[in-house]
């Protein structure tokens, strides 16, 4: 690799600062990346390297974790979240898009933040990090998938109730989603034709109005307008017989209209090694697909598999 992926610090009271050290051990030179956060903030059970230049991260590596330093009022307390800390973890962030905006870095992987934090020490009004890197890089819609090398998933309606999904799910909605999912599936994932399979939203994908009219009446007129286009798109098909290890075999994502349709199969055959890819964006973010996990951190229990699957599919993606 020629630029290194940047890896943003997260919560420092969660479990992120000992992800970081536990990746370098586990990457080593093979794959260059930089953290960016407080030194104070690393656990300490791996030498560090501070950073004049990011690109110095490709060479330096091989002598410790490189860091990319920014600098926060008090220590980290592993478990207990300090408003005092929201703004730099705010700034890493913002660090990690200009860096990899100005070519100094070839992708960001973000380590998980905690939005209460965040919220009440440096009145972040974003739902979460997706949204703030949008407005970071000026998108105007970006997409959420779930990766791994057995399965990509994309829900079209996200954190909602189920209650409230046929209503959210427009015909607009679903064809902006596959429009992003089939652009990243080229652009990022270097997939010339992809094969979209897209779920129905009953059971059965409606069987034909009698257990639902959203499947007839909202997903299939948007499939068949894009494939006219010249899209490659399944479906709607039956939710329970779209992720069995032939049914995977014949398409490159899987677009799903809920939460729980797209996270349980992935979570099921992936469930420490999937990633969080966001599409839309004009460069390259992967994160780890967990949370702060306050009530392990500190306790040398993190289980970093997930760390370093978004950090390789970060260098993946920025290569493809």
């Amino acid at each position: 690799m020629s630029r290194p992926v940047a890896l943003s610090c997260g919560e420092p009271a969660g479990i992120g600062p000992e992800l970081a050290e536990a990746a370098w051990t586990a990457l080593g030179t093979d794959l260059p990346f930089f953290w960016i956060g407080d030194p104070a903030h690393l656990p300490g059970k791996v030498p560090h390297v501070v950073l004049q230049d990011p690109a110095e991260a490709v060479e330096r590596c091989a002598a410790g974790l490189p860091v990319w330093p920014i600098a926060m009022p008090g220590p980290r307390v592993p478990g207990t979240p300090q408003a005092a800390h929201a703004a730099g973890v705010i700034h890493a962030i913002e660090e990690g898009v200009r860096l990899v905006q100005s070519g100094k870095a070839s992708a960001l992987c973000t380590l998980p933040i905690h939005k209460q934090a965040l919220a009440e020490g440096a009145g972040f009004a974003f739902p979460g990090h997706t949204e703030f890197l949008a407005h970071l890089a000026g998108a105007d819609e970006v997409v959420m998938m779930l990766a791994s090398d057995r399965l990509r998933v994309v829900p079209v309606t996200i954190h909602i109730a189920i209650a409230d999904v046929p209503a959210a799910l427009t015909p607009g909605l679903l064809e902006r989603r596959i429009r992003i999912t089939h652009a990243a599936l080229v652009s990022q994932f270097g997939i010339a034709k992809p094969r979209l399979a897209v779920a129905g939203l009953n059971p059965h994908a409606g069987e034909g109005g009698r257990m639902g009219k959203e499947d007839a009446a909202v997903i299939a007129p948007v499939l068949d307008r894009l494939r006219a286009e010249g899209m490659d798109l399944r479906g709607p098909l039956p939710g329970d017989t779209m992720f069995h290890e032939r049914a995977r075999a014949g398409y490159d994502a899987a677009i799903c209209m809920y939460h729980d349709q797209a996270l349980i199969p992935i979570k099921t055959l992936d469930f420490d090694e999937g990633v969080n890819v966001t599409l839309g964006l004009p460069f390259v973010r992967t994160s780890p697909d967990h949370g702060t996990a306050f009530d392990i951190a500190g306790k040398g229990l993190a289980n970093p598999s997930s760390t370093l699957a978004a950090l390789r599919m970060a260098a993946r993606l920025s290569t493809a």
